[in-house]
């Protein structure tokens, strides 16, 4: 079974978010890491940009297929994680340490369509 960590929120497109005050921290899920097998390329978007709730912001290649990520909340890119740009099977070590994207949000109620660790473990069986 795949790891789910309390503390995060997740995207039923398999996203997790984790609020750090003003800032989103944003990566895939351990169990779309083990769906999509070892990860050989990450597209990301670059500083500055900015990002819409549900709306494609990059996308993580992997020997088996490739994956949009979907952003789980809005807002501007103000970091993104450029370990994986040279090292993208970072995400198959540690999804959780190996975030993506971190998002300056916009709109604290995008974090109430996310799910807790409970109700994504149901989905991610």
């Amino acid at each position: 079974m795949s790891k789910v960590l309390e503390g995060f929120l997740y995207a039923e497109s398999h996203e997790w978010a984790k609020k750090e005050g003003k800032i989103a921290v944003i990566g895939i899920t351990d169990f779309a890491q083990a769906q999509l097998g070892n990860v050989v390329f990450v597209d990301l978007p670059e500083v500055g940009a900015n990002v819409k709730k549900g709306k494609e912001f990059g996308a993580v290649e992997s020997v088996k297929a490739a994956s949009d990520l979907i952003c789980p909340v809005s807002g501007k890119v103000v970091e993104v994680n450029e370990d994986l740009v040279g090292e993208p099977e970072l995400i198959n070590k540690d999804a959780f340490a190996s975030w993506l994207i971190k998002v300056e949000y916009t709109n604290e109620s995008d974090f109430n369509s996310l799910m807790n660790a409970e109700a994504y473990k149901e989905i991610a069986k």
